[in-house]
């Protein structure tokens, strides 16, 4: 992410988001303008104040237009297509608008309406990357163009290039910083992204489940995990907690699960590495994924794989020959090792024509 001001005094942000096409530049104006649509929010969250950013898990009131260019007036036409959703207001915000993700927009929220995003879900990437910066009642300008980069991205098919348009955000609920998160809470949303990008992978939204699996280990990482003797004792803590108070929703993780979890984000994070041609990240989440848990076979599969599209034969054998001793008479692979073995015989044959044309 790069930030600079320009001589008004109103910031410039650019960074790279995701959305089911690949990877997108977004440049973003604060304007600082405030909405008149404001209302203050009376309920069981209190509003954010205006001198307060969402944080993960604020529901947000949001709305995205599109504009003609930078300097034009927004437009109501709904890039995917969709019908206008009534308004909700503010004080009935108690869970995220529900909406599918589509593979031919860039951004994935119905345009010109206002929706409730809860921040951290990753329904739309670029939308949420330019909430989580604003306060309540201000409005952002941004421009949107692919990033170049050939095979990594492709342009959904109604987008028109460069795209322009603007966020506000009317108001959110509290949410938290990660930093002030229970265990339980990090544990939530680490199965929440995991679960979310199994969902996204099967539908075919690669770069979306990337991007989940990516933030459940972005949360992960920051988990406090104890040794048997400290898991022991803040487990009768928790015991004794709950008899105290009727609360048995405790689901603090141990270590041991916790690290079965990270090595399989990692190895479906591989998969989708491979899936949009990004051999090297793929060998590198494989590697982590097969230290963390030794026996996964899916991964070594995976580390091969990354191997063998980078013409590292004598790895991606290493890889393969590992999964045969995890599952022996694997079909996968005994073909992976054939393959090998016959594209190093090509390659040998090459290297002998080329020799005997420069010695003859």
């Amino acid at each position: 992410m790069h930030s600079n001001g320009d001589h008004d005094g109103v910031d410039v942000t650019s960074w790279v988001s995701v959305c089911p096409g690949g990877l997108w530049k977004v440049q973003r104006k604060q304007t600082h303008e405030e909405s008149q649509e404001i209302v203050s929010y009376s309920g069981d969250y209190a509003a954010c104040s205006s001198s307060d950013c969402p944080r993960l898990g604020s529901l947000c009131r949001v709305r995205v237009r599109l504009k003609a260019n930078m300097d034009g007036a927004e437009s109501l036409v709904s890039e995917m297509g969709n019908e206008k959703l009534s308004d909700q207001s503010v004080a009935e915000m108690t869970e995220a608008t529900p909406f599918p993700r589509c593979q031919d927009a860039v951004l994935q929220v119905p345009l010109g309406d206002w929706i409730t995003l809860r921040l951290g879900e990753g329904q739309c990437d670029i939308t949420e990357a330019c909430v989580e910066r604003m306060r309540a009642g201000h409005k952002t300008e941004i421009l949107i163009s692919r990033v170049e980069n050939g095979q990594h991205v492709s342009a959904p098919a109604k987008a028109k290039l460069p795209l322009f348009a603007t966020v506000e955000l009317k108001s959110c609920t509290p949410g938290k910083e990660s930093w002030e998160m229970s265990p339980d809470e990090k544990w939530q949303w680490v199965k929440s992204h995991k679960e979310r990008g199994g969902v996204r992978f099967r539908s075919g939204d690669v770069w979306g489940a990337a991007d989940s699996y990516s933030r459940a280990l972005k949360l992960i990482i920051t988990l406090r995990v104890h040794g048997r003797e400290e898991e022991e004792k803040e487990q009768e803590a928790e015991e004794q907690r709950d008899t105290d108070t009727g609360d048995k929703t405790h689901q603090h993780p141990s270590a041991n699960e916790v690290k079965s979890i990270k090595a399989e984000l990692h190895s479906n994070l591989s998969l989708c590495q491979l899936k949009v041609n990004q051999p090297e990240r793929a060998k590198a989440s494989a590697t982590k994924a097969t230290l963390l848990e030794p026996g996964g076979a899916k991964a070594w599969y995976r580390m091969g794989q990354a191997c063998q599209m980078l013409n590292e034969l004598e790895e991606a054998r290493k890889a393969f020959r590992k999964l045969l001793e995890l599952q022996p008479e694997s079909p996968a692979a005994l073909k992976a090792l054939k393959d090998i073995a016959s594209i190093e015989k090509e390659n040998n044959a090459q290297l002998g024509l080329r020799l005997s044309k420069m010695f003859s």
